[in-house]
């Protein structure tokens, strides 16, 4: 499954947070992650401390567990995601109009 990770740093925080990712090694980061957690992208916007990535994984686990390794600096939402071939299916599958109650 692909999820979509989306950071707002806390006030006060910024430099001192991109100090600490700036001297981390892609090594350390990748361990950081565990085996279960693949990153598949990240964008940064540095000036406002915020920033997206996809990470792709199987178990909830591995990404609650990598983002409770940074919620002390900064607010996280974590939310599924798919791929437009998957969102396509999903959309040929819904109900008609005139299916839904309500």
């Amino acid at each position: 499954m692909l999820f979509q990770v989306t950071w707002q740093l806390h006030e006060g925080f910024n430099h001192d947070v991109i100090r600490h990712f700036a001297a981390m090694t892609p090594e350390e980061d990748e361990a950081l992650m565990g085996d279960n957690l693949k990153l598949v992208g990240r964008w940064h916007d540095m000036v406002n401390g915020s920033g997206v990535a996809i990470f792709e994984t199987d178990d909830i686990k591995a990404i609650t567990a990598y983002a409770m390794g940074w919620n002390q600096f900064m607010d996280l939402d974590i939310s599924p995601v798919v791929d437009d071939e998957t969102g396509r299916e999903i959309g040929r599958n819904l109900p008609a109009e005139e299916e839904v109650e309500g």
